[in-house]
């Protein structure tokens, strides 16, 4: 199977326009009703995680995939994630924080939160504007381990992605 990421997030975190900078296209937002299968990303809608009841949506599709993608908007104070919610879906986490280059973005804040969400795994912060941390991504999803992941973090050596193993902290 070719890999496939499935990207997970608050309602206007910015899944939408993550998705069409990952792909090289045109950067617009536009809100997502649906599931939206492209290439090798399926964007979600925010309400698939903000309303438990769509849980089962999450974990459905998630068997297409080979990665989740947790989407924390920097510019938001709370996360919409539950303490430890990528254990639920045995897939190889990514923590993506979108909008870091909003002028409110906190990126501590951000990081912090995806670091409740992944009790391991990488964490790149991104901006679909500027291009900040879309290749790293890209390549992310291409690996096939947790081991491999954090070994292209420790080579890749950016202070926008980082590797963290411990959860809560």
């Amino acid at each position: 199977m070719k890999n496939r990421a499935m990207i997970i997030g608050a309602i206007e975190a910015g899944k939408s326009t993550l998705t069409k900078a990952l792909l090289g296209r045109e950067v617009k937002a536009k809100k997502t009703q649906t599931l939206h299968y492209y290439d090798w990303i399926v964007d979600t809608p925010g309400e698939y995680t903000e309303n438990p009841l769509f849980y089962k949506n999450i974990m459905a599709t998630a068997l297409e995939v080979t990665h989740v993608l947790y989407i924390q908007d920097a510019t938001k104070k709370k996360s919409i994630f539950p303490p430890g919610f990528s254990t639920g879906i045995n897939k190889l986490p990514i923590g993506v924080v979108t909008k870091a280059d909003a002028e409110e973005a906190d990126i501590v804040r951000a990081v912090s939160q995806l670091k409740k969400v992944m009790p391991k795994g990488p964490i790149v912060t991104t901006s679909a504007y500027t291009g900040q941390g879309i290749e790293e991504i890209r390549n992310l999803v291409q690996l096939n381990s947790l081991h491999d992941m954090k070994h292209y973090v420790e080579e890749v050596n950016d202070n926008n992605v980082v590797y963290h193993e411990t959860l809560y902290k």
